[in-house]
Parts: C-alpha cells; structure tokens; sequence
C-alpha cells in the first residue's frame, strides 16, 4: 500500500503545481460550467468521472504504481497546445491543453498499466473542455429549415429570412438560445457516458451516440415547430410561456427517456461486467524513472511554456495616429444616416466609423478596430466581437456570398430592418475573411515575431441603400480590401 500512498501524493503535489500554474484558465473553465447553461452539466460530470474510477479502483489494486518517462512526451504536447491558444487567443485549446496536462500527470506518476485501466474517465474528462458554441449558426438555420419545412407540411403558411420566421401569429426568431445546442452538447456527455456503461461493440457504441445526437436536433426542430403551433392557437405569449416550461423540464427529459427506451433492446454489456478488462496488463512497464527525475521534469515543462507566452505575447507595435480612410471615386462622405448600427471592438486601442453615399444614393459605412497587439479580451475575432453586437437590437440572420473573400452576412433589426455587412481581418500584414485563418496568422506572428498589429475592417449597407451590392461596388472602386487595409495602417 506504501507504493500507491506516495504516488497518489506526488499526483496530487503535481496537478496542484500545474492547477495553480495556470489557475486563470482553471478559473475560466469553472466559471463556465457555473454561470452557462449551456456547460452547467460539467458540474455533474466530476462525480460520474469519479465514480467510474471508483469502479476500477478494486480491480487495479493489484497493479502496481511507477514513474513514466513517456508521459513527459505527453505533458510537452499538452503545454504546446495551450501555447497555441494563449498565442492564438483561443480559450478552447488553453483550457483543453490544461487538462491534457493534468491527463500526463495521471500518466507520469502512476505508470503506462493503470493510464490503460484509467483510459475510458481520463478520455471521459476530455469533455469538461467547454466547447461547441461554434454550432450556434449551423444549428439555429438547421432548426428553421425543419421548422418552416414542418409548418409547411402542416398547412400553415411561413416565410423564411435567415433565422427568422414569419407566420400568421407573428415574427418569430431562432435565436441562440433556441439553437439547442446546449442540450446536443449535454447531450453528448450523456450519450459517450451510456454507451460506455451500455454497449460492448464499438459499432453499437458510434451508432447510439450519433442516433442520440441526431434525435436531439430533430427534437429541437420539433419543441420550436410546436411553438408557432401554440401561438397559431393560442397566441404568441402563450406560446412562449408554454415553451420555456415544456423545453427545459418536459420535453428534452422525455427525449432522453425515448432514446434509451428504443435503444435498450441493442444493450450487450451485462450489468454485472468488470469495470476495466485487467488482461494484458500484467507484462513488465518499460521506460520507468524514479520521483527525483521525472517528477522535476513534469513540473519544469508547464512553467516552460508558460514563460514562453509570456515572452511572446509581450510585443506591442504603434498604430497610425489616425487611421486613413479615402472616398473612392465617385462616392463622398456623408453623415450617418438608417438605423442606428455600430460593430462591437472591445478593447481596441484605435476606433474609426465613416459614411459614404454615391451619386445614386447608396450609402456604405466603413468601420475599423485597430489593436497595438492581441491578447485576452482584445482580439479581431473573438465571441461577440464585430458587426453583430449581442447587446445591441442587431442579430445574425443568414450567411451571404462573399465579398472580395469577406466574411460576409445579413443582420436584422425590430421593424424589420435588413443590413448586410462584410468583415475582414488584417492580421501580420495580410487580410482574410476566415477567422481562422486570421486566428492562425495571429498565432504566427505572435510565436515568430511577425507583426503584432491587428485591424478589423468592416464594411456595412442597410438593404434598402444598397446592400450586398453597395459594398461590393465601394471595395472594388477602393482597389480591394488589401489597399483599403494598407492605407489604415499606412504601410502603402
């Protein structure tokens, strides 16, 4: 017992050690779990991960613990994925290169055999990584699709614009939090969790966890169908009432109850079945280590990378101190004029929004955020950064074609109005409507020693002034967003 009580020790000393290196981003994780709701069920995620250990903990008794050279491979990996999202500034792989760390530190002091016994929670606990929000647009035009294609099929008539949907009861809108996307997500935990506890053959196991989600976003299409139903007959806040009471206690629990009620009939794991299959566990460990070699070494590599970043992430370079703006020809500057609409740049160093009309009366808005440098809470892409802001009465509509490679989309305002706005990033120099792309550009420079500066250049028409085409015809009478970038930073 002398064995595992001082490995157990040093696993704790080591995941303290690596919690509290990155304890802000251990902090962030937590915090999602407990303030959104589309994440709370990580909460009860730590005890089922604990309860399957404690499943294994009696048959591994017999394995006997070591210190694993190997696993330092693992905590190297880790650390460079968490450097790739301080870099890039992506909460995602920071988050999720802290709990592989903490993964390789099960693995360091506890040895190859009991990584395999413990396979299946330290997989498991891959999914307290917040992640998935990047569904919501894909989800919410799924969920109107099927829902315009059901009242159809109903005889009920319905009009499509975006993620909005236009019955005779009113003017509905599939907003995020009617994506469903925070219950595919729990959902997921739920459906890898049974399927473990449930099924013996993989092929069973992938197709439950795929029936499980598919089922989730029809019954998604379904609970928001039924809701102009309900408003059709009993009006549109009746039918609002009704939904949040039926979504978020009746409908989703039964949803659940349905999938392992028709599922139950494929289940081929007794109940009775070992937690962890202990054959082939009994041969020698190779690449062993003592405390006073690989523990230091597991500690030193997480305060390497942090060091790193730190380094990295320190360069900042001067913006212009008035980022330039030029009327192409034929158009002028104007004052602003429609519905009010301003994108969102949190923490930009420089700011700038110009109007234009040409001679037919089409009015174009330019706007640009300028960064010295990206760091947390001050990046060209980022959740509620740019032309959509969430506290604003604008919202993401649909998708459209894009502009000289822009990112570009339809946003729509109470009345309604219709905007059409197309987003570039300048990132290093270069300009791109990806945000990945952008993101990867930025992890460049920031790692390499490109150039820390950062533009958000967005360009913006109501429909009725012009729109996608206003746009268009403003980029290509500018010379193209790459000019437009280069005269803001003043490198042409």
């Amino acid at each position: 017992m002398m064995p595992w009580r001082q490995h157990l020790a040093a696993l704790a000393l080591l995941a303290g050690a690596m919690l509290a290196i990155f304890h802000s981003d251990a902090a962030d994780m937590a915090g999602i779990w407990w303030h959104s709701s589309t994440f709370t069920h990580c909460l009860l995620m730590i005890p089922m991960i604990g309860w399957l250990v404690s499943l294994r903990v009696p048959l591994i008794r017999s394995l006997t613990p070591v210190y694993w050279w190997p696993a330092l491979v693992w905590i190297a990996g880790a650390g460079l994925v968490w450097l790739v999202g301080e870099a890039a500034g992506v909460a995602l792989f920071r988050q999720l290169g802290l709990v592989l760390m903490l993964q390789g530190a099960v693995a360091a002091t506890l040895g190859e055999k009991l990584v395999r016994a413990l396979l299946f929670p330290l997989a498991y606990a891959l999914l307290l990584v917040p992640f998935g929000e990047e569904l919501v647009p894909l989800l919410q035009t799924l969920t109107a699709h099927i829902s315009v294609i059901l009242l159809h099929l109903s005889g009920l008539q319905a009009e499509m614009e975006g993620v909005f949907i236009t019955t005779r009861a009113g003017f509905f809108e599939v907003a995020e939090a009617c994506s469903g996307v925070n219950f595919l997500i729990a959902m997921l935990a739920y459906a890898v969790f049974a399927a473990h506890l449930c099924f013996k053959s993989w092929t069973r196991r992938f197709v439950f966890v795929a029936a499980a989600l598919a089922t989730t976003v029809l019954a998604n299409a379904l609970r928001a169908y039924g809701t102009m139903v309900a408003a059709e007959i009993w009006g549109i806040e009746a039918a609002g009432g009704i939904d949040h009471i039926f979504y978020g206690w009746i409908f989703f629990g039964l949803v659940v109850l349905i999938v392992m009620l028709v599922a139950r009939r494929w289940f081929d794991r007794p109940a009775n079945d070992a937690a962890v299959d202990l054959a082939g566990l009994d041969g020698i460990v190779r690449f062993t280590g003592s405390a006073k070699m690989v523990l230091p070494a597991a500690l030193v590599l997480p305060l390497f990378f942090m060091a790193w970043a730190a380094l990295a992430g320190g360069r900042t370079a001067p913006l212009p101190a008035t980022m330039a703006v030029e009327a192409p020809a034929s158009w002028s500057g104007v004052r602003a004029g429609g519905e009010p609409w301003e994108p969102r740049f949190d923490g930009a160093d420089q700011r700038l929004i110009r109007h234009f009309i040409d001679a037919n009366g089409r009015r174009v808005t330019v706007a640009i955020g300028g960064y010295e440098r990206q760091a947390e809470g001050r990046e060209v892409v980022s959740f509620g950064q740019g032309a959509v802001d969430p506290d604003s009465r604008w919202a993401w509509s649909a998708a459209l074609p894009a502009i000289d490679g822009a990112r570009t989309e339809r946003l729509l305002h109470p009345g309604p109005v219709l905007r059409d706005a197309a987003t570039w990033y300048v990132v290093d120099g270069g300009v791109t409507g990806d945000p990945r792309r952008a993101k990867l550009a930025g992890l460049k420079a920031r790692l390499l020693g490109g150039d820390p500066r950062a533009l958000s250049l967005i360009l913006s028409s109501e429909a009725g002034q012009g729109g996608r085409d206003a746009i268009a015809d403003f980029v290509v009478a500018s010379g193209g967003a790459q000019a437009m970038a280069d005269r803001a930073l003043k490198t042409r």
